[in-house]
């Protein structure tokens, strides 16, 4: 009869916290590949280094004391908690799969009970989340109610499961002042006109996405750059809808942060419809854009 090995409490802590640590480490190291800011290059192999240390389990602290346990760390800011919390929650680092052009957001969705294709595919239409947080923002910004066959009771599932997996809640006065303190309108536009611009003219590094791409070619461009205090990520979308609806050269996902570890991202595409057909418009702040235009 085999002998059956019970790994030790110790054992399986250092196990996750090494996985976690590894994915922060593979961050890093795809933003040192594709010269980004030394600074945030910095953070996540310092964040992994934290990680791989801990004498306790990652999920314990996850469990016990929420979000807020991890940016208690050292050298954890709110940005790279949330990435963590997320792998402890289930599995995977939406930020991880963004740096690789694999942001596979309507499998994402589907991940929250309730949700299945056809709503998670209307979803990432009409609102271009695509990641949690992302998603959490469009709750509390208005732009998920208005989503084809989103009712009260989903919207509200949705908000709970949020809570429960992501462990915070975000209210609506916070989303007004995280977006007054998070990048303007122009800026967001000048650093998507520079990308395409730069994009176009084949002047940027190119990364080889895994999906959509058989012949394992290097054609994802991808752009980084500062302004004010802000470090963009820019390159285009590569998820199945923007390949389905031929726009991998239009839509454009910009990540932002800055040396306080407040982070975001945002979705600039040419609209489609209604007053601001045919101008570059970013998802979730059409209003700010249609004051920007002068609509």
């Amino acid at each position: 009869m085999d002998r059956i090995v019970k790994q030790s409490p110790i054992a399986i802590a250092n196990a996750l916290n090494q996985e976690v640590a590894d994915r922060l480490r593979e961050i890093a190291y795809l933003l040192q590949k594709q010269n980004a800011n030394p600074f945030r290059v910095r953070a996540y192999f310092n964040a992994a280094n934290t990680v791989e240390k801990l004498p306790k389990n990652i999920k314990d602290i996850v469990e016990r004391e929420n979000i807020q346990g991890l940016i208690d760390l050292p050298t954890i800011g709110l940005g790279i908690a949330q990435s963590i919390y997320e792998y402890v929650a289930i599995g995977r680092m939406t930020r991880l799969n963004n740096l690789k052009g694999e942001s596979d957001p309507v499998r994402l969705f589907q991940s929250i009970p309730g949700v299945g294709l056809a709503l998670a595919s209307r979803i990432y239409s009409y609102t271009h989340a695509d990641s949690f947080e992302a998603l959490e923002q469009a709750l509390h910004n208005g732009s998920l109610s208005r989503v084809p066959g989103m009712g009260e009771s989903r919207l509200n599932g949705i908000q709970a499961w949020l809570l429960t997996t992501l462990g915070r809640q975000l209210k609506r006065s916070d989303v007004k002042q995280s977006v007054e303190n998070f990048p303007s309108i122009s800026l967001l536009l000048n650093v998507d006109a520079k990308y395409r611009e730069k994009a176009n003219a084949g002047k940027l590094q190119t990364i080889t996405p895994s999906r959509f791409n058989p012949k394992r070619v290097a054609w994802l461009p991808i752009y980084h750059t500062k302004h004010d205090r802000w470090h963009f990520t820019v390159l285009f979308s590569n998820t199945l809808l923007a390949n389905e609806l031929k726009r991998t050269n239009d839509w454009v996902i910009i990540y932002f942060y800055d040396e306080q570890h407040q982070e975001g991202q945002y979705t600039v595409v040419t609209e489609t419809r209604g007053p601001l057909i045919g101008q570059r418009v970013i998802r979730g702040r059409e209003q700010e854009c249609r004051e920007f235009y002068g609509f």
